[in-house]
């Protein structure tokens, strides 16, 4: 299937590793330019080096860390000196660290609030108006299942995260007649390194070596095993397709069948 994205632009925010970067290569495979995003200027060099020798899309970045306010106005303006503008922004962000939530520390909630909904929102809102022009655009935020089954162990997470599902839905309703669909994509367990750490976390607390804490995790899922950041890039990249231009107000799960509602 062309998913008629060849020559659009992406921002794929937090995209050196993981999901992020399994989104870009995804979206690059059809033919995207794609700005790479992260901390790491090594390892984003090298990803956004074997995007493009690959291709047929091609690949630039900019270090930015979003823990930083700043890193917004660095984001915006790279994708308008780099890309030309923007198509399709995937919104993706890094995870609060583990833990109940009656154990969390309101400052800390704070902190990764104004990181994973804050500067997302900013960020869109800013990006938007070009889209809106244009009479095209596809937005994607990477969530989490926990917005629909919340994670043990994963409070902070299953909190913040929640609170883009509302904002997801409404901005989907605000800009679907000017060609621009709004989804949220929801990982379950896709084998990342963070999906290692967690399962190290849990570990650590069952007493449990690594291997048995990932097989009990996997126990949990209908597919019996892991989605790969390959699995995922393809989903992510169907939802920023002109075949998808019919989609938009949605969250689209990519969890193994893990997410025990209808």
């Amino acid at each position: 299937m062309d998913l008629g994205l060849n020559g659009k632009r992406a921002l794929v925010m937090s995209s050196s590793r993981g999901l992020g970067l399994g989104c870009a290569q995804a979206l690059a495979a059809e033919g995207v330019h794609v700005l790479l995003t992260g901390r790491s200027g090594d390892k984003l060099a090298e990803m956004a080096k074997a995007i493009t020798e690959k291709g047929p899309g091609k690949a630039d970045y900019i270090v930015a860390d979003l823990t930083d306010t700043a890193a917004v106005d660095t984001l915006v303006k790279a994708a308008e000196d780099v890309l030309g503008g923007v198509d399709i922004l995937v919104n993706n962000t890094g995870g609060p660290p583990p833990g109940r939530m009656v154990d969390s520390d309101p400052a800390v909630l704070k902190s990764q609030f104004d990181t994973m909904v804050m500067n997302v929102v900013e960020i869109t809102a800013r990006i938007l108006p070009g889209m809106r022009e244009r009479k095209w655009g596809r937005i994607v935020t990477i969530g989490s299942s926990g917005v629909i089954q919340p994670i043990p162990n994963l409070g902070l997470s299953n909190a913040i995260r929640s609170a883009l599902v509302g904002w997801s839905k409404s901005l989907s309703n605000d800009v679907a007649a000017d060609g621009v669909t709004v989804n949220m994509l929801l990982p379950g367990r896709i084998h990342t390194e963070r999906v290692d750490e967690l399962d190290g976390s849990v570990a650590e607390k069952t007493g449990k070596s690594l291997e048995e804490a990932r097989e009990a995790s996997k126990a949990t899922i209908p597919t019996g095993r892991y989605g790969t950041v390959e699995e995922f890039g393809a989903v992510c990249a169907f939802l920023a397709s002109q075949q998808a231009s019919y989609v938009t107000g949605s969250k689209i799960r990519c969890d193994g069948g893990a997410i025990k509602s209808v």
